[in-house]
């Protein structure tokens, strides 16, 4: 991590200043300095701001939109997430699960930089955050995000880079680097279970700094640092407390109604959402956009040539009562049957193919700009049913799915279902309801499930054949980019 952490908080700084949403004339962007930006808790908000705004800005190309990016490879590594056609080319050799065990690609090189850059830029804070002239309470603010931010980016790093969390084993296998302060020589790695328990104290003092206030939704208040620490206690196997910290989480948060479930899941506005990046009109990335990759009307070649569709073996799995049927369009190729919004939106020379998505809708076709979702308080009510259903308490998880559920089907009925007939249909559950947002390749690794894309409308030539890939092999670990390894004399490659 040499070439990777060295002053990249305060190049992040200066990159990310100029775009801070409510601190915009606080620091000039060509006269940034360490001292400065410590000085006060106003000026270490804006460095604060800079970590929100990495979230999405363009990495080293346009298919690197900081997290919206990483979703869109998560989800197509997963089987849920069609690729239609190989389209310009973009997230194809992902899709074909070669990129990322390729340790001299360029996805991985940004995967690997995107979250060490974010722990970089909070280690700086929670170094330094003490010093700063300002209120306590701004002081607990910004130590509290910098830690939930640390937290969850080395959560997602060692779900991608290291061998899955074993509930029960001593999980000793090479994990990744914790880092722990602002650092200019990279060390070696370490293992998963001291990942997981850093990652674990860091939720914790964040949780206890945090309370439910924020300046807007791009922030990480108590309630998003608990939603990420069910996240984790559902990945290490810790059932009663993943369900406890999701029920918590969601409090105050009402699910959307039918309405805005089709307003294009573009708008951190919508009362569901609990975390997500707001994107302003004068600041879109264009091509550089989750939009611009996943939408169903941005006029970026890749959408024109590549619309996204749902695994129509999962779409048939929804009933027609269910409001998020209207999701995606089983009939976009046939102009007689064809769902009205897309005729509406889109224009002739955008490919139409059936069970395509109409779930993600950019603001216009000449504009890539949309929020993105990172976290909605449907996921907690599913992390709360799937956690209560693992651990046996049937009746309490689907009571937890009912109350999810019947929000998106008016007919559906509290399910008789136990045991794992019960699991089995929460995962169908969770599979629909955060389709695209990021989450396919994690639950799969999480659960050492196998890929399984036959009997589906996946296309052999889009994803050159590749329809299945057993539980537990290397392939599901990311590659640790040449660049680290060059750079690291200490660092392992995976295997």
């Amino acid at each position: 991590m040499k070439k990777l952490l060295s002053k990249i908080f305060l190049l992040g700084a200066i990159l990310s200043f100029g775009c801070a949403e409510d601190y915009l004339d606080t620091v000039p962007t060509d006269a940034v300095s360490e001292t400065a930006v410590f000085t006060t808790t106003q000026n270490a908000m804006t460095a604060l701001n800079g970590i929100h705004r990495s979230m999405f800005i363009r990495y080293d190309s346009q298919g690197q939109p900081g997290e919206g990016g990483v979703m869109i490879m998560r989800d197509v590594l997963g089987e849920d997430v069609v690729m239609t056609t190989t389209g310009n080319g973009w997230f194809v050799s992902i899709s074909r699960w070669l990129n990322h065990i390729n340790e001299n690609s360029g996805d991985v090189r940004f995967v690997w930089r995107f979250y060490y850059k974010i722990i970089g830029n909070a280690n700086m804070l929670i170094a330094n955050i003490d010093n700063a002239d300002g209120p306590q309470a701004e002081k607990d603010e910004i130590k509290g995000q910098a830690l939930a931010y640390r937290a969850w980016a080395h959560f997602n790093l060692v779900q991608l880079f290291a061998e899955r969390y074993n509930p029960g084993g001593s999980n000793g296998q090479l994990g990744v680097p914790i880092v722990l302060e602002p650092i200019t020589e990279g060390g070696p790695r370490n293992t998963v279970e001291e990942v997981y328990t850093q990652v674990n104290t860091d939720l914790d003092a964040a949780i206890a700094l945090l309370d439910e206030s924020r300046n807007a939704k791009s922030h990480i208040n108590v309630n998003v640092a608990r939603g990420i620490k069910a996240r984790v206690a559902l990945t290490q196997g810790n059932y009663s407390q993943a369900a406890t910290l999701a029920a918590q989480a969601r409090e105050g948060f009402e699910l959307m109604s039918s309405t805005q479930l089709y307003e294009g899941f573009n708008n951190v506005d919508n009362p569901e959402w609990m975390w997500g990046s707001r994107q302003i009109d004068d600041q879109q990335t264009f091509f550089a956009s989750f939009f611009a990759y996943l939408s169903v009307n941005f006029s970026s070649t890749n959408i024109r040539s590549n619309p996204k569709a749902i695994n129509s073996a999962l779409y048939d799995m929804i009933p027609e009562s269910d409001f998020r049927k209207g999701l995606w369009d089983p009939n976009a190729s046939d102009p007689a049957l064809r769902d009205p919004f897309i005729d509406e939106v889109t224009l002739s020379s955008f490919a139409k193919i059936d069970y395509m998505n109409r779930k993600f809708v950019a603001q216009a076709n000449a504009s890539s700009v949309g929020d993105v979702p990172y976290m909605r308080a449907a996921e907690m009510y599913l992390i709360e049913a799937e956690a209560l259903a693992r651990a046996g308490n049937d009746g309490q998880a689907a009571q937890a799915l009912f109350n999810l559920v019947s929000q998106r089907d008016p007919e559906y009925t509290l399910s008789s279902n136990t045991g794992s007939d019960l699991i089995e249909e929460v995962m169908v559950q969770r599979r629909i309801e955060l389709w695209g947002e990021g989450f396919r390749f994690y639950d799969l690794k999480r659960l050492n499930l196998p890929l399984d894309r036959t009997d589906a409308n996946h296309v052999s030539t889009v994803i050159n054949g590749k329809f299945e890939e057993p539980a537990g092999s290397n392939n599901w670990l990311f590659r640790i980019p040449i660049s680290e390894l060059n750079a690291n004399e200490n660092m392992v490659q995976n295997p």
